[in-house]
């Protein structure tokens, strides 16, 4: 069943109806070309539910809808999760948006560090921001998301630990970080409900300046294995072991 988003006025839980406007219109209408009968469900974006439709009618403009039913299975984890990704090159930060939203993100901040070797153009940040937000919600349509994780501009590596200092958990997988005993242990006392943010560094990797200011402003060093990963696999591997451990049902 295909998934979108609405905003929650576009919702009439009383008058049992949705509309639906903006690009997903022509989505609907000329891509996938759905047809009055058709059930599709959509989330708000606020709440944790599914609202289960039938598309009563199609226009040019927007897209009426009979609201069936909703399901109110929390599809969310119960920790807000806020990934600092180290900017990589190429297209890598697409694929970690794209999977980190599908494991479960709530937020993704690009951190400029200093082994990063992408510098983006200031010209070019808002473009490419705008490329990452589609990205993550149509990754969050694709996952049946309840929300569409937001994506950050760039920031400083300061600025990253700023944003992360009212975190209940702070983490950073580090090649030399105490065994895997050590990481179970921090990771099994991680409860529902806390907040966490983990830093990734890119390719490079986490320079040592860096590693010493996120210890001192909490962060604690993990590790994700004997092997290296690549920027763009450790925080996939990172946001699965902690959906596996916070998604008890």
């Amino acid at each position: 069943m295909y998934h979108f988003f609405v905003s929650p006025d576009q919702i009439d839980k009383a008058g049992k109806t949705v509309t639906i406007v903006g690009t997903d219109v022509n989505h609907i209408k000329n891509v996938l070309r759905m047809r009055p009968g058709e059930e599709i469900a959509v989330s708000n974006g606020e709440d944790t539910n599914e609202y289960r439709c039938a598309i009563r009618s199609l226009s040019d403009d927007h897209i009426d809808c009979e609201l069936r039913f909703i399901k109110e299975d929390n599809v969310e984890l119960p920790s807000k999760i806020y990934l600092f990704q180290g900017l990589p090159k190429s297209d890598k930060m697409e694929t970690v948006i794209q999977k980190t939203v599908e494991l479960g993100v709530c937020e993704i901040i690009p951190v400029n560090m200093v082994r990063s070797i992408v510098k983006l153009d200031e010209k070019k940040i808002a473009s490419r921001v705008l490329r990452w937000q589609q990205i993550a919600e149509s990754a969050a349509k694709q996952s049946k998301r309840a929300i569409i994780p937001h994506v950050h501009e760039p920031v400083s590596f300061k600025e990253a630990l700023k944003l992360a200092q009212n975190m209940d958990v702070k983490l950073i997988p580090y090649e030399m970080a105490e065994g895997m005993e050590h990481t179970r242990n921090i990771v099994n006392g991680i409860t529902p409900g806390q907040s966490v943010g983990f830093i990734i560094g890119p390719e490079g990797g986490i320079d040592d300046t860096e590693l010493d200011l996120a210890k001192n402003a909490g962060f604690e060093c993990i590790t994700l294995g004997k092997r290296i990963l690549r920027t763009e696999t450790a925080g996939m591997t990172l946001m699965s072991i902690l959906m596996y451990h916070l998604e008890k049902d």
